[in-house]
C-alpha cells in the first residue's frame, strides 16, 4: 500500500507542477501579447523576405545570403522611388481628403437638420462629429505624437526582427524544435515547414489582391470624378489586408469625399465599392486561393472579430494569418498526429 501511494503522490506532484508552470506561462504571454503579435508580424516579414531571396538565389548565381541583401535593398529602393514619384501627389490628395471630409460632413448635417428624422439621427451620432474630433486631436497633440512615435518604433522593431529571422531562419527553427520531446521533433519540423509554406502562399495571394483592389478603386474613383482618387485607392488596397472589415472601413471616407459632387456621385461610388468587393470575393480570391490556405468566410470573419476584441488593432491586422497558422497546426498536430487521419483537404474542386 505504501509503495503504491508514493509513486501516485509523486506523479500528482509532477502534474501539479506542470499545471502551475503552464498557467504561469499563459499569464506571462497574456501580459506581453502586444510583443508576441509584433514577433508574429516579424515572422510574416521574414517569410516574405526569405521566399523572395530563395527565388532570386534559384534563378541567379547569387548565394542565399547575398540574395537576401539584394531583396532588402531592392525593397528599400522601390519604396524610395514610390515616395519620390508619388509621395507629393499622395500627400496633397490626403491633405485634400482631410479638408473635403469635414466639409462634406457639414453639408450632410445641414441637410439632415431639415427633417425631424434627420435631427434624431444627428443626435444619435453627435459623438462622431469631425469638428469635435479635430478639436480633441488638437488638444491632445502631445499624446498623438507619442502614439505615432511608439507606432514607428514598433514598425522599426518588426522590420529589424524580420530581417534577422530571414537571415538565419534555421537557427530559430532549430530553437523551437529543441523545446519538444525527441520523438516529436519530426512532426514539429513538418508542422513548422507547412506553416512557413502556407504563410508564404497567403502573403503572395494577399499582395496580389491588395494591388488589384487598390488599382481598380483608384481607376474607378478617377472615372467617377471623386476627389483624391489615388489616396483613396491606396487606402482601399491597404484595407484589403484586413478581410471583411477593411473594405467597409475604407469605403466611408470615399463616400464622404464623393458627397461633394452630389448624391448621384455618392451612389456611383457606393456601387463601385460593391462591384469591386464582388469581383474580389468571386473572382480574385478564388484565383489566388489556389496558392494559399483556403479559409471559410465565416471563419475569417469570426477570427477578425475575436482577435480584435482580445488583442485590439494588432489582433485585427494579424487575424487572418494567425488563423492560417492555427489551421495548419490543427491539421498537422491533431487531425494527422492525434487522430491519424489523412492530411488531404476535402471540398469542392470547382
Amino acid at each position: 500500500m505504501t509503495t503504491d501511494t508514493a509513486p501516485s503522490a509523486g506523479r500528482f506532484a509532477r502534474l501539479l507542477l506542470v499545471g502551475i508552470v503552464m498557467i504561469g506561462v499563459t499569464l506571462l504571454a497574456w501580459q506581453i501579447i502586444d510583443v508576441l503579435l509584433l514577433v508574429f508580424g516579424a515572422v510574416l516579414l521574414a517569410v516574405m523576405l526569405r521566399r523572395s531571396a530563395d527565388w532570386l538565389a534559384d534563378h541567379t548565381p547569387l548565394s542565399a545570403g547575398w540574395a537576401l541583401v539584394v531583396v532588402v535593398l531592392g525593397i528599400m529602393i522601390l519604396l524610395g522611388l514610390c515616395g519620390w514619384l508619388f509621395g507629393a501627389q499622395i500627400s496633397s490628395q490626403v491633405e485634400q481628403l482631410t479638408n473635403v471630409v469635414p466639409e462634406a460632413w457639414g453639408r450632410l448635417k445641414e441637410q439632415l437638420q431639415g427633417s425631424s428624422w434627420g435631427r434624431t439621427a444627428l443626435d444619435a451620432i453627435t459623438g462622431v462629429d469631425p469638428t469635435n474630433i479635430s478639436g480633441g486631436v488638437v488638444r491632445e497633440a502631445g499624446s498623438i505624437v507619442m502614439t505615432v512615435i511608439g507606432g514607428l518604433g514598433n514598425v522599426l522593431l518588426l522590420v529589424v526582427g524580420g530581417v534577422y529571422m530571414a537571415a538565419q531562419p534555421q537557427m530559430y527553427r532549430n530553437g523551437i524544435v529543441a523545446l519538444v520531446p525527441k520523438d516529436a521533433e519530426g512532426k514539429t519540423l513538418e508542422t513548422l515547414d507547412a506553416m512557413g509554406e502556407s504563410l508564404g502562399n497567403w502573403l503572395k495571394g494577399q499582395f496580389l489582391a491588395m494591388v488589384m483592389v487598390g488599382a481598380m478603386t483608384s481607376l474607378g474613383l478617377w472615372l467617377i470624378g471623386v476627389p483624391s482618387a489615388l489616396a483613396l485607392g491606396l487606402l482601399a488596397g491597404l484595407g484589403e489586408f484586413i478581410p471583411l472589415v477593411g473594405a467597409f472601413a475604407t469605403a466611408i471616407p470615399a463616400l464622404l469625399a464623393a458627397s461633394t459632387g452630389g448624391m448621384s456621385m455618392v451612389i456611383y461610388t457606393l456601387v463601385l465599392y460593391i462591384v469591386i468587393q464582388q469581383i474580389e470575393g468571386n473572382v480574385i480570391l478564388p484565383l489566388v486561393e489556389r496558392k494559399m490556405v483556403s479559409l471559410a468566410p465565416a471563419l475569417a470573419l469570426f477570427a477578425v472579430v475575436a482577435s480584435g476584441l482580445l488583442f485590439g488593432i494588432l489582433g485585427i491586422i494579424f487575424a487572418t494569418p494567425l488563423t492560417v497558422v492555427a489551421c495548419v497546426a490543427v491539421q498537422k498536430l491533431y487531425v494527422e498526429g492525434a487522430l491519424g487521419k489523412s492530411g488531404e483537404k476535402s471540398g469542392d474542386d470547382d
